[in-house]
C-alpha cells in the first residue's frame, strides 16, 4: 500500500488532485487508515496509469470515468488504441516541428497548413470513444442504470462479485460439469437482467476480460480465491460451445 504522498511523489499527480478524482469518484484509494489518510494498492495504480494516458490524450475527466467504468471495457483492447492514438500525436507534433524549423532555418514562405490537419488523429479518436464507451451494450446499460441510487449501485456490485464467489466453491469440479454450467447461465442472466443483452459472443469476450489479467482477475480472485476468473472463463468457453 503507498500513501497519497507516496503516489504523488511516484507519478507526479498533485495531492489535491488525487483528492479530487476521489472526490468524484475517478480514483478511489483501495482503503483508508483509521486516521482518515487514503492508501492505494496496485490495482489503484494501475488505474492511475489508464486515466493518466486518456488525460494524455486529452479526455475530459468525465469521459474517462465512463469509459473506465464502462461494464465492457477492455484494458488490453484500450491499450492498443491508445498507443495508436499516441503515435498519430507523435507524428503531428513531428511535422508541426518540423513545419517550425523551416520557418525559422530556411526562410519557409509557402502558406502550408495541411501540419496543423488533425482530421486522421480526431477521427481515430472518435472511432475509439464509440467502442470504448459507447456501443448499444453501454447505451443499454446507462438507460437501465439511469435511476440507480448510491444503494443500489452497492447492492448491484455485491450480488454481481457473489457470483464469482460461487463460482470460487466449484473450481474443484470440471468446468463443464452440470452445476457448473447454471452457474454459468446464471450469470448470463443476471447481466442481461441489470446490465445489457448478454448474448453468447459477449459472454465469451467477457470470460476472456475476466481471466486476462488486471483489475478484474484481481478482484474475482480475491473473493473467489486464486483461479477463480480462469476456471469462470474455461466454463463461459464450454457453455458457448469454444
Amino acid at each position: 500500500m503507498m500513501t497519497v504522498h507516496e503516489v504523488s511523489k511516484l507519478t507526479g499527480v498533485s495531492i489535491r488532485t488525487l483528492q479530487y478524482y476521489d472526490t468524484i469518484g475517478l480514483l478511489k484509494p483501495s482503503e483508508y487508515t483509521e486516521s482518515g489518510y487514503r492508501l492505494y494498492d496496485d490495482t489503484a495504480l494501475e488505474r492511475l496509469q489508464q486515466i493518466l494516458l486518456f488525460k494524455e490524450l486529452e479526455f475530459p475527466l468525465k469521459e474517462i470515468k465512463e469509459i473506465i467504468d464502462a461494464p465492457n471495457f477492455d484494458r488490453s483492447k484500450a491499450l492498443d488504441q491508445q498507443i495508436e492514438l499516441l503515435t498519430l500525436k507523435k507524428e503531428h507534433l513531428e511535422n508541426l516541428i518540423d513545419f517550425a524549423r523551416g520557418i525559422k532555418w530556411l526562410g519557409v514562405k509557402k502558406m502550408d497548413f495541411t501540419v496543423f490537419d488533425t482530421r486522421k488523429m480526431d477521427e481515430y479518436a472518435k472511432r475509439a470513444k464509440e467502442q470504448w464507451g459507447k456501443t448499444a451494450e453501454y447505451k443499454e446499460f446507462e438507460q437501465k442504470s439511469q435511476n440507480w441510487t448510491k444503494e443500489d449501485e452497492v447492492n448491484m456490485t455485491n450480488d454481481f462479485m457473489k457470483l464469482f464467489e460461487e463460482f470460487g466453491t466449484m473450481k474443484e469440479l470440471s468446468p463443464a460439469e452440470e452445476k457448473v454450467q447454471a452457474q454459468v447461465k446464471k450469470l448470463q442472466d443476471y447481466i442481461t437482467e441489470y446490465f445489457y443483452q448478454c448474448t453468447n459472443p459477449i459472454l465469451l469476450s467477457l470470460g476472456k476480460m475476466y481471466s486476462g489479467g488486471g483489475e478484474f482477475t484481481e478482484n474475482i480472485d480475491k473473493i473467489g480465491g486464486e483461479g477463480t476468473a480462469e476456471f469462470t472463463c474455461k466454463a463461459i468457453e464450454v457453455y458457448c460451445g469454444e
